[in-house]
This record gives C-alpha cells, sequence and structure tokens, in this order.
C-alpha cells in the first residue's frame, strides 16, 4: 500500500469559491499541489507513458491511467481528493475515470469540445479535476475556456479553432446569469495547479510549443450518481478489485 502523505497545500475553497465555479464553470487553484504530491505525479505519469508503449486496444494506460499506477490509484480515494469532489457534489459521488495528459513539446493543439452527463438534469453533477503538475503559459499547451458556457448544459460544443467558435457556437450568446457576451479566455496556471471544471464547459488545448518541455499533466472525473456516463472508463477487473477503500466509489449507479 502506498503511504497516505498530504496532496495539496492548505486552501479555501468556501461559498464564493463554489459560487465563481458555478458561474464561469472552471475554478483555478493555482499551485495547489504538494511539492512531493507533483514529484510522484511526474514519476507516475512517466510510468503510464512507458506502459502505453505496449498498449492493448480499449484499455489505454493513457484512458484507464488509475489501472496502471498503484500511486494514481491510491488518489481515487484520498481524503482530500473526496473532501474536494464532495465540496461541489455532495456527499453521494462515484468515480468515473483517471485519463493521462502528458503533452510532449509540439503536441498539436486540441480543438474546443465539452463533455456530456445528465443534460435534462441539473441535480446531477459532473466534474473533472486537472492536477496540472508542471502548469503552462496560455500560449503553451494551455486550457482556453468560455466562462459561463457549462451553463447550457450542451455535450456537442465543437469548434476547429477560435474563429470557428466565435462564428458558430459563441455566436449571440450571452451568460445566462450575467447577460453579458460569452467570450474566449486564455488561462496561465503555475505549476502544481488544480483547475475544476464542470463537465459542460467549453474548452479547448493550445498547442505545446516544439521548444518547451513536457507538460505533466493528469484528469480525475467524479460525479452524482443516476445517469449513465460516455467517459466512465473502468475495466471490468478494476471495478470488480478496487483499490482498498474504493469500492463504494466504482458502481455506476
Amino acid at each position: 500500500m502506498i503511504p497516505l502523505s498530504d496532496l495539496f497545500k492548505d486552501y479555501t475553497l468556501g461559498e464564493a469559491e463554489r459560487r465563481a465555479l458555478g458561474q464561469n464553470g472552471h475554478l483555478l487553484l493555482p499551485g495547489l499541489l504538494t511539492d512531493q504530491a507533483s514529484s510522484r505525479l511526474v514519476l507516475s505519469l512517466r510510468n503510464v507513458v512507458q506502459r502505453g508503449k505496449h498498449a492493448v486496444k480499449g484499455h489505454e494506460p493513457q484512458r484507464f491511467s488509475a489501472e496502471f499506477d498503484d500511486y494514481l490509484a491510491s488518489l481515487i480515494n484520498h481524503p482530500q481528493m473526496l473532501a474536494l469532489a464532495r465540496n461541489i457534489l455532495g456527499q453521494d459521488i462515484r468515480y468515473d475515470h483517471c485519463v493521462s495528459l502528458v503533452r510532449p513539446p509540439g503536441t498539436p493543439a486540441m480543438a474546443w469540445h465539452s463533455h456530456e452527463y445528465a443534460e435534462d438534469d441539473p441535480s446531477l453533477g459532473f466534474i473533472r479535476i486537472f492536477f496540472y503538475v508542471s502548469g503552462f503559459a496560455s500560449d503553451d499547451g494551455g486550457l482556453k475556456v468560455v466562462p459561463g458556457s457549462h451553463l447550457f448544459r450542451d455535450r456537442s460544443i465543437s469548434a476547429k479553432n477560435d474563429v470557428d467558435l466565435r462564428d458558430d457556437w459563441l455566436l449571440g450568446k450571452t451568460h445566462p446569469e450575467t447577460g453579458e457576451d460569452l467570450n474566449i479566455e486564455h488561462l496561465d496556471a503555475p505549476p502544481g495547479s488544480i483547475i475544476i471544471m464542470w463537465t459542460h464547459a467549453a474548452h479547448g488545448v493550445v498547442a505545446r510549443k516544439a521548444d518547451s518541455t513536457t507538460r505533466y499533466c493528469v484528469v480525475y472525473a467524479y460525479r452524482n450518481p443516476g445517469r449513465s456516463s460516455d467517459a466512465r472508463w473502468i475495466g471490468e477487473a478494476f471495478e470488480a478489485q478496487p483499490p482498498s477503500g474504493c469500492a463504494e466509489l466504482m458502481p455506476l449507479y
């Protein structure tokens, strides 16, 4: 068993932060990871990359990352991880997936997209918790978002680039709560940052520069049970024999 150590430094996630997350669709917690957690995560993500060289189609280490690395698996029910997820979603939650998002130098941009879950029922939440171990600059493997886009609960947001998004999905849209025009925002995140994001939020990723370093990142997803989930990537063997203490987090419903 992996010895338990702090994952996060001290932080506040109170009513003001939850309100910001609810209005914007994402919340940046800069430099939240402890140095020890960051170091362990880099080793684990490198391990996942190595394991991926011998991937079996349908059960790839990149998509099922926690199933290929003990440390990543140990974080699924880490007390600080569950406290963070339950602070937003409430007590009744399920683990959905753990995906490696390592971007080496020269990695192309990722197009604009959103994800699905319970479009007809706002009481059912789904969040992704991104661990940006290396951080990022807005023009170098950076995350870009549209604050307020999650409130449309649109699973089909899609655009090749910023221009296409502005000319299509964004055209004429205003924030449902503030009435302001929706706009693209390019984020910056220092090393060790966490970004929490509602599943329906529009987001994309800027290309990683060819002369940059590898951007290490992993995302964990949790949701309120009540619907099936297209993104639920949990292998049968892992679900049947989950890590210690994770059994109640594994069922679909």
